[in-house]
């Protein structure tokens, strides 16, 4: 016979039967003992009867359950989480053994595994760390006193967050927080993902990678919202680098981006609003965590190491990110108006530059010349001193409002490309040009007081 360890509460029910059976004992009186029914004990008394000191102890005693973990499978997990998935939270550490290793287990069993190893997620919250933490102290208590040596240390420890709770707008582009954020996201490499989010469902309506946090990349996430949702009411936005700077020593409008960006909101009827505190866009603020944790990793598995790549990627990649993370627009009411052509939006997110005509009757424009055309493909000329607007939309074309009119702009070469004395010259046919109608925006009166009203607000 093997021998039979029972314990403490098996013990006792073992003890009170064997009592019953030696001497013909009152059943009633052991029911009343052990909190059970005449018909338990008597099942009891027929185990003790048939099997003895072994009935009371639980048949599945060091057995090992079907669903346990193998010994091999945690350390492989363990493993991969230290030396390849170590700045993952465990959600999408759990994500990424399902994708890319074919584990698939749960979250509270990788929990479980990483906290026996003293493993902390870098998502963490406090409450857990603090946990953790007097776990270990009372681990080195009980090995001082055992006089064991051992190392117990936290494998990984995480920043702390805090973010408030705050109620979300009602309606789907009723308000959208926008911000940028510099960040190691691939090889190393510092640059900035321009985002913007949608404050009452948290879908992700726009995201640009750039060197740096620029004109240019929330000009890139505007245009994605204009072109697939529309134009919405009001965007929140910081005011502490980009769009509340104006470079020393340079005179340009066009260096001044909160001019530039707030002149195109102006235009699409956009309230913009700037303040300092993060917790006045916390939105933005908590999904720029998420996509740190997750997105290095994503860009490293898949091979992505210039910002070409990662703009590709991540335009594929917000469709499944807002399917997991947001919620569903079609439960919540849109207000976004107007969704614009592409050639409309080129338009409205343009640069626009005070310039004044030279003595040579050309525009000077990033160190270079230029003449202006009209529609019939003419050169026109104005005299020295007369004040215009040039335009530089979205995509890279030029024209400059003056007096109202709207011209192309052509480059004046340096140097002629053909000699009309020993070079074969081929007839030149004049051909119109596709200039579009003149916007009121564009008018010089139009932008300048704005610019003045800018101006305004920055000195109060």
């Amino acid at each position: 016979m093997r021998k039979v360890n029972l314990r403490m509460n098996e013990q006792r029910k073992y003890e009170v039967i064997k009592k019953i059976v030696e001497t013909n004992g009152n059943k009633k009186r052991a029911a009343v003992e052990l909190d059970l029914s005449i018909r338990q004990i008597n099942r009891l008394i027929a185990g003790y009867k048939a099997y003895g000191k072994e009935f009371f102890m639980h048949g599945n005693r060091s057995k090992i359950p079907q669903n346990k973990i193998s010994y091999e499978l945690k350390q492989k997990i363990i493993e991969l989480y230290e030396t390849k998935y170590f700045d993952c939270n465990f959600t999408f550490f759990r994500e990424l053994l399902l994708e890319h290793e074919n584990i698939n287990i749960s979250l509270p069993t990788i929990i479980s595994i990483m906290y026996e190893e003293n493993i902390v997620s870098p998502r963490s919250h406090r409450i857990t760390k603090r946990r953790i933490r007097e776990q270990l102290k009372a681990k080195e208590i009980s090995a001082k006193k055992k006089s064991e040596k051992v190392d117990i240390k936290l494998k990984q420890l995480s920043l702390e967050f805090a973010h408030p709770t705050q109620p979300r707008s009602k309606y789907f582009g009723e308000e959208l927080q926008m911000d940028g954020c510099l960040h190691r996201w691939f090889d190393g490499i510092k640059t900035t993902l321009h985002a913007v989010i949608d404050d009452a469902t948290g879908q992700v309506v726009g995201a640009y990678f750039d060197k740096e946090e620029t004109l240019n990349g929330y000009y890139n996430i505007t245009k994605q919202i204009l072109m697939n949702y529309g134009i919405p009411t009001k965007i929140k936005t910081d005011n502490r680098t980009v769009f509340a700077y104006k470079r020393k020593n340079s005179p340009s409008d066009e260096d001044d981006v909160l001019t530039q960006y707030g002149y195109a909101c102006k235009q699409l009827g956009i309230e913009i609003e700037t303040s300092s505190v993060p917790e006045f866009k916390a939105r933005i603020e908590r999904v720029f965590q998420t996509f740190q944790n997750r997105l290095p990793k994503l860009f490293e598995l898949n091979g992505i190491h210039t910002i070409e790549e990662a703009n590709k990627y991540i335009s594929k990649y917000l469709k499944n990110f807002n399917k997991q993370f947001a919620l569903p627009i079609n439960n919540t009411k849109s207000v976004f108006t107007n969704q614009l052509e592409e050639e409309k939006t080129n338009l409205i997110l343009s640069i626009l530059s005070n310039r004044i005509i030279n003595s040579g009757h050309s525009i000077q424009y990033h160190n270079k010349s230029y003449k202006t055309i009209d529609k019939n493909g003419n050169t026109i000329y104005y005299g020295k001193g007369t004040k215009c607007i040039v335009i530089k939309t979205f995509d890279n074309k030029l024209y400059a409002s003056i007096e109202n009119e709207l011209f192309e702009l052509e480059e004046i070469p340096i140097r002629e490309e053909i000699s009309k004395n020993f070079d074969e010259v081929k007839e030149i046919k004049i051909i119109k040009r596709n200039i579009p109608n003149m916007l009121h925006p564009w008018r010089a009166k139009s932008f300048n007081e704005f610019i003045a009203k800018q101006a305004y607000r920055q000195s109060a």
